[in-house]
């Protein structure tokens, strides 16, 4: 059977419970509505202490998502870096936080600088994703590989996808003092880490 289904369909399908697999600028994202984010973990065959990201088409669909109030530090890096490949770690509570990093108290989010994918999360709303991989293994880095490692996933079309970096975005977490803090290094680098 192709799993190869285009955005309306495959936003639908994920509603009804399913993982899918789609394009983004670093990497091919692994995803779910955040409800059945331990399908995830699942697949990936990873620890749940491992947290998963909050993809989003804009700013504004993540945050009304969450119920929070950016803060000014916030937004100069999304103005910056969104869409892009940066992961901001922020404070975080409520549902999402406890679907996405259970225990935790922040939650990794962006914005990817790829229309097909903001395409699909303008239909779905915010995603959970994580790379496409099982845990310890090297990332998919496009259509064919998931097919061959992940047949039983759905695929966003059309196919092949845009060409992604192949490297991961950059994740910078939210210092209780108000600072930034490299977590990951990737695609961007923040000036905010480099004064």
């Amino acid at each position: 059977m192709n799993q190869s289904l285009e955005a309306g369909q495959f936003a639908a399908e994920l509603q009804q419970g399913q993982a899918g697999v789609f394009p983004t600028d670093t990497l091919p994202a692994l995803a779910t509505r955040p409800e059945h984010a331990s399908l995830l973990w699942t697949i990936k065959e990873r620890p749940q202490n491992k947290p998963v990201i909050l993809m989003g088409a804009d700013a504004e669909q993540l945050f009304s998502n969450l119920g929070m109030t950016p803060e000014p530090s916030w937004l100069r890096l999304m103005e910056q870096h969104w869409p892009g490949a940066l992961t901001l770690v922020v404070p975080a509570e409520g549902e999402r936080l406890e679907q996405l990093n259970p225990g935790g108290s922040a939650l990794g989010l962006r914005v990817p600088a790829c229309e097909q994918a903001r395409e699909l999360l303008r239909l779905s709303g915010p995603l959970a994703t994580t790379s496409t991989n099982r845990s310890g293994e090297d990332p998919c880095t496009s259509a064919e590989e998931v097919q061959a490692r992940f047949p039983q996933l759905l695929r966003l079309a059309p196919e092949p996808w845009p060409a992604p970096s192949g490297q991961a975005s950059t994740v910078i977490a939210l210092e209780p003092g108000g600072g930034w803090r490299l977590l990951r290094a990737g695609a961007v680098m923040p000036q905010e880490l480099l004064s």
